[in-house]
């Protein structure tokens, strides 16, 4: 919540903790490809259930539908671009930490 008062337009607490979720789905994703034996109960509860509850696309939309309504649409572009760009962006960057791991 206090990353909120640093930059209102674009509220950072919410942009967190979609970056920080998109990086450990990231992680998730290739430690389930790289040991196909677990469950695929395991990588749902992981990934969907857990990691996808960390994540927070509901307040995001809500977030976005606020600045549209109040006719801030530069603002409400950004925050689209910076969530669902940053997020793959971080999911990549979550499959290559474990890949370079992988190699050491």
């Amino acid at each position: 919540m206090s990353l909120n008062a640093l930059f209102p337009a674009i509220p950072l607490g919410t942009l967190a903790a979609n970056l920080i979720g998109g990086y450990l789905i990231g992680v998730a994703l290739a430690i389930f490809a790289n040991h196909p034996g677990f469950a695929p109960e395991w990588r749902l509860f992981v990934i969907t259930g857990f990691l996808g509850g960390l994540t927070t696309f509901s307040t995001f939309s809500a977030e976005v539908t606020v600045l549209i309504q109040e006719g801030r649409i530069f603002w409400a572009t950004g925050a689209i671009s910076a969530h669902v760009i940053g997020s793959l962006v971080m999911t990549m960057l979550g499959l290559a930490t474990v890949s370079a791991f992988r190699t050491i």
